[in-house]
């Protein structure tokens, strides 16, 4: 048999600011934490006002949530003045009173609730039926114990989260049945339904997904070093130099943030073990954000289990937690983290170095094939960002805008002026836009591409010329900017201009003779004899 719980609670003094104001939020997260550990939601009393309880008034607006049986889901019973929420709240509290003395109910759990008003009833029931009671704010857990209620753990709300919240509540009631709790950390979402993640820590670790995530942090840095080269902007020098500490603590704050996912918890420990492994480069960073991800699960596990306050385990989990991770960077991992970064960057240097043209060729006619084939994101994106750590810029962020996003939009372009068929002029369009006023969206070319060979040779081509002028040129720039601003945040502003137009008006000549060609085919094309 599950076990069944009952939620009772309000939004809060301290917890209005740290999660009660979004009461949808709060209690999605908390059933979630129910659902993982094989337990259910049996009744929910929730009264949520629209400020503090510590300040409230009788006319200040509220809403009650309770639990519908037949949708399992949360439900609005009444909204109102706060004294109108309170008298429907009774009600529903003599309702949870009654479940509990007729053995429904297996555990509860509080949140800033009111043994004295609201949740009286159902407090006097827990407290004769001895069931296990878990949950925060510290004056009305004192007065729940008070009573006779076998409280198996409280805390505080400070620090907390509903993550962190929901997940020290299930597991103190989990560890006190002796059920097995695995919490669930992220949703998947799919067309038709919601998919819970609850997949261990080593498997939620993404390099793909930090580099694409720290993606931003890398252009703002390449456009504080455009800015300064700038006259009268000069100053901003030095901002391009503390742009480039920060890069290790943006990263090791994503990899905490992927990797242990308990919202403010995992941010701080991130930041703590980043600030550590600045010496280390971004390999440093993301190394030291991982660690500290590890560890703030580990931790706020074996807080919660040794029966810790929540707030403690929280500033235990994040603090420690990052501390530990970003020493072991610090002392042991940095010098190897740098030189390995150092490394790689000497190896492309020395390759582009050898044979600029040759190697911008090459880089032109394979990055096609690497980003269909999925292997851009994680070999070619990194190595990018390796570059950008050091100079703000990169060759094969340079290739990749002429080769990827230039070449997206000629053939894009292309199908707006001469579509082999209506319809595809409305399809090219949007991607035309993205690419020229966001550089991104390469994907927009795939319909074409994918349909024509000659149109999929003619984008390889156009890349490899491309990439041939940033050689020629010898560019360093980035993509995922406005293509109109990508040459003022290269080293070359007239030669990364000219290959982006190359690469452009190549793949537009091409795709154009091909769907000329192609509606010429069709319109020679003798009708069909009707039958």
């Amino acid at each position: 048999m599950k076990k069944k719980l009952a939620i009772l609670g309000s939004s809060g003094g301290n917890l209005y600011s740290l999660g009660g104001k979004e009461p949808e939020k709060l209690l999605e997260e908390l059933l979630l934490q129910i659902e993982a550990a094989g337990t259910e939601c049996e009744s929910l009393q929730f009264i949520a006002a629209n400020g503090s309880m510590d300040s409230v008034k009788e006319t200040t607006k509220a809403t009650l949530y309770g639990w519908d049986e037949h949708s399992r889901k949360p439900i609005i019973v009444v909204e109102g003045t706060l004294k109108e929420v309170n008298q429907e709240a009774a009600i529903l509290d003599q309702e949870i009173a009654g479940k509990i003395e007729n053995g429904k109910i297996d555990g509860l759990i509080f949140m800033s609730a009111d043994p004295n008003g609201a949740n009286q009833k159902a407090v006097e029931a827990a407290a004769k039926k001895k069931l296990p009671a878990t949950g925060t704010g510290g004056t009305s857990m004192a007065s729940i114990s008070s009573k006779g209620v076998n409280v198996i753990s409280t805390s505080g709300t400070t620090g907390t989260t509903n993550r962190t919240r929901a997940v020290t509540f299930i597991t103190s009631l989990s560890k006190h049945w002796g059920i097995s709790y695995r919490p669930i950390i992220g949703k998947v979402t799919s067309s038709d339904h919601t998919q819970k993640s609850s997949v261990s820590s080593w498997k939620r670790i993404n390099i793909r997904g930090m580099m694409l995530s720290s993606l931003p942090g890398f252009i703002a840095m390449a456009l504080v070093l455009a800015l300064s080269k700038i006259p009268a902007l000069s100053m901003l020098g030095n901002v391009f130099d503390v742009m480039i500490n920060a890069l290790p603590v943006i990263l090791a704050v994503i990899a905490a943030k992927q990797v242990a996912d308990l919202d403010d918890v995992s941010i701080v420990a991130g930041i703590v073990a980043g600030v550590l492994s600045v010496n280390g480069g971004i390999i440093g960073g993301i190394i030291g954000g991982i660690g500290a991800g590890l560890l703030v699960q580990y931790i706020f596990r074996k807080c919660v289990e040794w029966k810790f306050p929540a707030t403690t385990v929280n500033i235990a989990a994040g603090g420690i937690a990052g501390l530990i991770s970003g020493l072991i960077v610090y002392f042991l991992i940095a010098p190897i983290a740098l030189q390995l970064g150092e490394g790689i960057r000497t190896l492309l240097d020395t390759l582009v170095a050898m044979n600029p043209i040759l190697a911008g060729l090459i880089a032109g006619l394979l990055i096609w094939p690497a980003i269909i084939g999925g292997i851009y994101h994680a070999a070619i994106l990194p190595i990018v960002l390796l570059e950008m750590e050091r100079t703000g810029n990169s060759f094969l962020g340079a290739v990749d805008m002429v080769g990827l996003v230039m070449v997206s939009a000629g053939i894009t372009l292309a199908n707006i002026v001469a579509p082999r068929d209506k319809g595809e002029a409305a399809v090219a369009a949007p991607g035309f836009l993205i690419n020229v006023g966001f550089g991104t969206f390469v994907e927009a070319a795939y319909p074409f591409m994918f349909s024509s060979k000659f149109i999929f040779a003619g984008a390889v081509i156009s890349s490899g010329l491309g990439g041939l002028l940033v050689g020629l040129f010898d560019v360093r720039g980035t993509a995922y900017v406005p293509s109109v601003m990508a040459p003022l945040l290269s080293n070359n502003m007239g030669g990364f201009i000219i290959a982006m137009l190359g690469s452009l008006l190549c793949a537009f000549m091409i795709t154009l003779s091909v769907n000329l060609v192609a509606k010429k085919k069709v319109k020679n094309k003798p009708e069909s004899l009707s039958a």
